[in-house]
């Protein structure tokens, strides 16, 4: 056997042992537990309890992507640049920042009682940016999936159940707001009193501040945990380089660009999951319901990715994400079509309908979750190839260069569609007198056309850069293998 065959052979048997594999998959569960806590819930919150008129919302979420990407650029070059020590590369950051992560994840629902107009605003903001950063050192976890074993199947499981963990940890929030809704109902009067001209402001605010706490706690416990267990095994070159020269290897190879202009388009979805709190609550009565949403697309994730995982064996990831774009489109129309009629007849059988189209909707989650970490660790391996350097934190940077063009024309955007003056779908806020108002049925039709025919184009349309995408296949093997040697040559 040559020593190529040497090298892959090795490698190719199994690293990630089963106890390791599990407590890293609990760590981002409730990793993404906590940054799904914040999600829409942001969104929710300076709506629904600090009510903050429509262009104080757009501006906040103008700001508050803007600001972290520039302070991102200095930390991922950071992060690429520090040194391989005992513990790791990533392990280390991730372990730092989860404490504080939850310490401001739960001031994000709170504000000091008085604040009001720009003092306020200067203080969500400031809570928010502090979170992007974090996040950003946070998402270390999730790039210690492509540095746990050599083993390029054993890399693509792993990376297949992580997405599935931080898939359903995402949707785990709605419900313990469920479950703290119903034990503390906005329609309680006395409760309502206690609150009211207090830090919490509303019920609504108290559900948002003790489900950030409970998530808080969990997920510091569980990372702290899953990062002890975990060990990172590929092997970095230690040779200092100029982090400034990642960011032109990434912007000269070919198949980054496919993924940086898939979740260019793909981002302006974010038009769709703003309005989704929104329409739970203009349907329910209530956010906390937001669950009945939430959950047919939760499960359907899960399912999907695991037929997608099913399907690889067959097909190759560029096929499946393009027909998933397709299939988006499609299943996103009829779910509109089903709940339009819902709308006009109140019939219990289309409602019932609905949710399982919610369902057949989040199997495409599935491949858009699942496939993207894929894509990415395999272009990673091939600037690895072309340049002998490895950019896990700087490669995400620049896909998030086009993302926050889109990103932030959806956010800035969305506030001015749903409620205010002049608004298209007209939100109505609730206030201290009408904290449930009921909306109108146009609001609830348009509401949903946002949340299901927009998401579904912009899915199909993230589908389309994958056309001209090549590493695939045997390439994809061939990449991979050259990697290994190189790897091989850095512990020599």
């Amino acid at each position: 056997m040559n020593a190529t065959g040497s090298i892959i052979g090795n490698e190719n048997r199994k690293h990630v042992k089963n106890n390791e594999f599990i407590f890293y998959l609990l760590g981002v569960f409730f990793y993404t537990t906590m940054t799904g806590m914040i999600g829409s819930n942001r969104n929710a919150y300076l709506v629904n309890v600090l009510r903050l008129p429509e262009e104080q919302t757009s501006l906040f979420n103008v700001l508050t992507a803007v600001i972290p990407f520039v302070l991102n650029f200095f930390i991922v070059m950071y992060i690429d640049g520090r040194k391989m020590g005992k513990g790791g590369k990533f392990r280390p950051i991730a372990m730092l920042v989860v404490v504080p992560m939850a310490i401001v994840m739960m001031l994000s629902f709170w504000a000091p009682p008085g604040l009001s107009g720009t003092i306020l605003m200067i203080y969500v903001v400031t809570l928010s940016v502090l979170w992007a950063v974090m996040c950003t050192f946070g998402n270390s976890i999730n790039m210690v999936a492509n540095v746990m074993t050599p083993n390029l199947k054993e890399r693509d499981q792993v990376l297949s159940f992580r997405s599935i963990s931080s898939a359903v940890g995402n949707s785990a929030p709605v419900v313990i707001l469920l479950v703290i809704g119903l034990i503390w109902s906005k329609d309680n009067e006395a409760l309502v009193n206690a609150v009211s001209g207090t830090s919490i402001r509303s019920v609504e605010g108290l559900q948002y501040i003790i489900s950030a706490g409970l998530c808080g706690v969990v997920g510091v416990i569980t990372v702290l945990a899953g990062m002890k267990m975990v060990r990172e095994r590929t092997v970095y070159t230690a040779e200092k380089k100029n982090p400034l020269l990642g960011f032109k290897d990434i912007v000269t190879n070919k198949h980054a660009w496919t993924i940086i202009f898939s979740e260019f388009l793909k981002s302006f979805r974010g038009i769709s999951t703003y309005m989704e709190a929104f329409i739970a609550a203009a349907v329910l009565g209530d956010i906390s319901k937001k669950i009945l949403f939430v959950l047919p697309v939760g499960i359907g994730t899960a399912v999907g990715m695991l037929i997608i995982n099913f399907l690889l064996k067959k097909f190759d990831a560029r096929q499946l994400y393009i027909a998933s774009g397709i299939y988006s489109l499609c299943a996103n129309c009829m779910a509109f079509g089903v709940g339009f009629a819902y709308f006009k007849t109140g019939n219990a059988i289309l409602q019932v309908v609905f949710i399982v189209f919610l369902f057949l909707i989040g199997l495409q989650f599935g491949a858009s979750n699942l496939l993207p970490s894929m894509f990415q660790a395999d272009v990673l391996e091939d600037i690895e190839v072309k340049t002998k350097k490895r950019f896990d934190a700087s490669f995400p940077f620049v896909i998030g260069i086009g993302t926050l063009i889109s990103g932030t024309i959806a956010s800035a955007v969305a506030p001015l569609l749903l409620y205010g003056e002049g608004s298209i779908i007209g939100y109505i806020q609730p206030t201290d007198l009408v904290p449930n108002p009921v909306q109108s049925l146009e609001t609830k039709i348009v509401l949903l056309f946002f949340y299901t025919i927009v998401h579904g184009i912009m899915m199909f349309l993230a589908g389309v850069p994958f056309f001209f995408y090549k590493l695939t296949g045997e390439k994809k093997e061939e990449v991979h293998n050259r990697v290994l040697e190189i790897r091989k040559q850095n512990e020599g």
